[in-house]
């Protein structure tokens, strides 16, 4: 099954760097089921993050990857958080 984990944050700070150091370390995740990794900013507002993890499972993680969740975590303090399955 092929399932969709976004993280959204809206950085409190948008020279905190927290895009660049998710996307420097973008390359060294490797996680069984993750098929992609991808990041987006907002086209208006500079502050505005999306992190999309696209997995494919025989279920998806209810309350969150650990990778997901891992990501969550490093990234609680640098703005405001949601967290979305789909």
């Amino acid at each position: 099954m092929k399932w969709l984990e976004i993280i959204k944050l809206r950085e409190a700070d948008k020279s905190s760097g927290v895009l660049e150091k998710i996307f420097l370390s973008r390359g060294e995740i490797v996680q069984k089921g993750l098929i992609k990794f991808e990041l987006y900013r907002h086209a208006f507002l500079e502050t505005d993050l999306s992190v999309h993890l696209q997995w494919d499972s025989d279920e998806p993680e209810i309350r969150g990857s650990t990778l997901g969740l891992h990501l969550a975590q490093g990234l609680k303090n640098s703005g405001w958080l949601i967290i979305q399955f789909g």
